[in-house]
């Protein structure tokens, strides 16, 4: 093995144990205690490659196949490396790209070019047969909902459903809006269960494709229809009763918080109100993941509290209720994750085998945020009046009660027939 890496290692690894395989033979680090882990570098050149830049380099070779996981898997790999303190492992060339990364941001901060659409179809216009591979039945691509814990995950993201449309105290014959509104299940299920007319908006092509006809097949054309549409060209001359928007905040980008809030409170009633579910951390990032921004979620920005909640009141708007979720999607993770794992046979037929090798390194880097880094669900709700919500949280469980009863009733989509 490489002498630098070892020695790396060495510093890094104190809980549990990790065995590294190469060209040089095997060695151990770790005084055990903890996780177990094996891994294989295929040459000296991949173990090279990790040293000079970890953040990029880790998922790069277990992409390409140049490290692979003997014993174990890739999240116990990650979760190891997390159980022990990176900073005692920090070089000097690590510190330098890190330098050079938030210079980066910076700069790209203050020049800021809107690629949204661009961005979303990098991540979300794949072909929809992979992510029937691991979704649930509803194909609800945000958080799950894991109350009562232990319900499966089909349960937890009606669950999630539920709960935010508790939160919106959605009532007949109002109109709500749905900032990326997916493959239209929250949409349907809100018009559905509370008579609201709704509009979902979105910049997939492949989502309002497959959004339209699962609500055509519901028979909700009257009351849910789907546009392809940025947020930011709304016009302002449209009122909602109530706005809902599940995921989709994460690739707002921080400089626009303000205009995606003005937005809101161009369109929301009065009497209205909003529910802002998104992935937040604890602070705010001095730059993103490289692996995560190359790959998986090109201009995406995972938000701390402190930077959305200014931005909401410097508005206008006021903040109504802030829940936080701190586990709830660690679960979700490790649901798709399994899922993905005994279907990626299927998924190499679709793609190959290095993209499989990616989607699993995403989905595992992705749980091990939340279970390691503090990485969190929060629901902002959001109101222009005090006065448009009760006091108490008495009524999100009421009226969940009575959004349990409509469900039982409530016909799957494979159930309808054509």
């Amino acid at each position: 093995m490489n002498s630098s890496l070892h020695d790396l290692l060495s510093k890094i690894i104190k809980i549990g144990t990790l065995t590294v395989r190469g060209t040089g033979g095997e060695q151990r680090y770790g005084g055990g205690g903890g996780r177990s882990v094996a891994i294989r570098f295929t040459n000296e050149a991949s173990e090279l490659a990790l040293l000079r830049d970890p953040q990029l380099q880790l998922g790069q070779l277990y992409m390409d196949g140049r490290l692979l996981v003997e014993e174990g898997d890739i999240y116990e790999f990650l979760a190891l490396i997390k159980d022990n303190s990176l900073s005692e492992g920090l070089t000097f060339g690590m510190i330098v790209r890190g330098i050079g990364r938030m210079i980066e941001a910076q700069f790209r901060n203050r020049v800021p070019i809107n690629h949204n659409r661009k961005n979303v179809s990098h991540h979300y216009d794949l072909d929809e047969k992979l992510f029937s591979l691991f979704l649930d039945e509803d194909w609800q691509y945000s958080c799950a909902y894991f109350n009562p814990p232990g319900i499966s995950l089909d349960e937890a993201q009606i669950a999630k459903k539920r709960h935010i449309v508790a939160k919106l105290l959605a009532e007949p014959g109002q109109k709500a809006l749905e900032i990326g509104s997916g493959w239209g299940g929250m949409a349907m299920y809100l018009s559905e269960s509370s008579g609201v007319d709704v509009t979902g908006i979105t910049l997939s092509t492949e989502q309002l494709k497959i959004s339209r006809e699962r609500a055509a097949k519901r028979g909700l054309a009257g009351s849910v229809r789907f546009e392809l549409q940025d947020y930011y060209y709304l016009p302002p001359t449209k009122s909602y009763d109530r706005i809902v928007s599940v995921g989709m905040f994460e690739h707002v980008g921080r400089l626009n918080y303000r205009k995606f809030f003005n937005k809101v409170n161009d369109v929301l009633s009065d009497d209205g109100v909003m529910v802002l579910h998104s992935i937040g951390q604890p602070y705010p990032a001095i730059y993103n993941n490289p692996w995560i921004e190359k790959y998986i979620f090109p201009g995406g920005y995972i938000p701390s509290l402190a930077e959305v909640i200014p931005s909401i009141e410097k508005a206008g708007l006021l903040v109504s209720d802030v829940e936080i979720l701190p586990m709830h999607y660690a679960y979700t993770l490790r649901h798709w994750r399994e899922r993905f794992m005994a279907n990626k046979e299927r998924a190499k037929a679709l793609y190959d085998e290095r993209f499989v090798r990616m989607w699993e390194f995403y989905l595992a880097a992705s749980e091990m945020a939340f279970t390691h880094e503090a990485f969190h669900i929060f629901q902002i709700q959001i109101v222009k009046k005090r006065q448009a919500v009760p006091d108490t949280r008495d009524y999100i469980y009421e009226r969940e009660a009575e959004l349990r009863a409509f469900e039982q009733s409530r016909l799957p989509l494979d159930k309808i027939a054509v």
